[in-house]
């Protein structure tokens, strides 16, 4: 199995299977600087064969963990026809997809019996208008809601939403989320707001540290800190104190993880990027053609040249690439 130059092995797979969304955040895909049909050619994205070749060979040099990510996922015809195959591939132990949660309502039962087991959805704001300003005006948190029932009566138990936070925009959500979300059998999960991309125009002043949002929750329902489920797990998990569930903080800029990181990210038209910040991918449609096999051979290569630990350099304030790749290509 091959080891990057710090050492890393190659576990975790996000794989976008589209790169169109339905909504517009901000953050992530800015309606000025999106067109509204970006994303929809099906001609540039991969095949199922393409993807099940791909997966196969990224589980020949060591990946477990496959999460299926956008855009949005859901808005790729057939997707549960793809899960079905990718989950009887021997050797992927973890299935998840992320979902902004707007279309699972509708697709919760049919994605379940595929054989997805485990699904994160983003959900910044509880607040109804604040929630559809977030989305660029075109999400309503009753349907995120709604799809989280429904997600959870077709069995999937415990579910994880995921919070990116912005000083100024939606902080005073963090409060009612945890409120509703505590006891509830998922995890609420708060993000820093981080410099993935180049057209979100980040700024260190909207970050809001996890310390701080642990502070304020903790002072409201005390906290104690958790193990982590294994090594490499980019959340810090809390529990709270009366027993009423867990919340977990992302602090890719507070904290950075770079030293454990294990995954690498492909994009709806097969480019691989082994760093969320990555400023180039590498085409691998040409490798794919080749069988799994020699893809599997090109891949180790690729990956044991891989030196990334951009979230590192920003911390100690040295060089690195301004220019990175937009998150919804590769699925945050």
């Amino acid at each position: 199995m091959p080891l990057d130059l710090h050492g890393r092995p190659l576990r975790d797979l996000r794989l976008s299977v589209i790169e169109a969304c339905n909504f517009r955040c901000p953050y992530c895909m800015p309606a000025e600087r999106v067109p509204d049909d970006y994303g929809l050619d099906a001609a540039s994205r991969l095949s199922f064969d393409e993807i099940e070749t791909l997966v196969r060979g990224f589980v020949r040099v060591g990946v477990n963990k496959l999460r299926l990510t956008g855009g949005e996922p859901l808005l790729r015809k057939r997707l549960p026809e793809l899960i079905a195959r990718l989950a009887r591939i021997e050797g992927i132990d973890d299935l998840a997809l992320t979902t902004n949660g707007s279309l699972l309502a509708r697709h919760a039962r049919a994605l379940r019996e595929a054989g997805l087991r485990r699904l994160t959805v983003s959900l910044d704001a509880l607040d109804p208008e604040r929630f559809r300003r977030l989305s660029g005006g075109r999400g309503e948190i009753a349907d995120v809601l709604e799809g989280i029932a429904a997600a959870r009566e077709a069995g999937f138990d415990s579910i994880k939403i995921n919070c990116v936070v912005q000083r100024g925009v939606n902080e005073d959500q963090v409060l009612p989320l945890v409120e509703h979300f505590r006891g509830s059998g998922h995890v609420l999960r708060f993000i820093e707001y981080m410099d993935v991309g180049n057209c979100n125009d980040w700024s260190a002043e909207g970050v809001v540290s996890s310390q701080t949002l642990r502070d304020r929750i903790h002072a409201r329902w005390p906290l104690r800190a958790l193990d982590a489920n294994y090594r490499g797990e980019v959340a810090a998990r809390y529990g709270f104190a009366d027993g009423r569930g867990e919340i977990g903080f992302v602090s890719s800029i507070s904290a950075p993880f770079c030293g454990d990181c294990h995954r690498s990210r492909v994009s709806a038209d097969g480019r691989l990027y082994t760093c969320l910040f990555a400023a180039e991918g590498t085409d691998l449609r040409p490798s794919l053609a080749l069988g799994e096999t020699a893809f599997a051979e090109r891949l180790a290569a690729l990956w044991s040249r891989r030196g990334d630990r951009y979230s590192e350099l920003r911390a100690l304030d040295a060089p690195r690439s301004k220019r990175h790749v937009e998150m919804f290509l590769i699925g945050g």
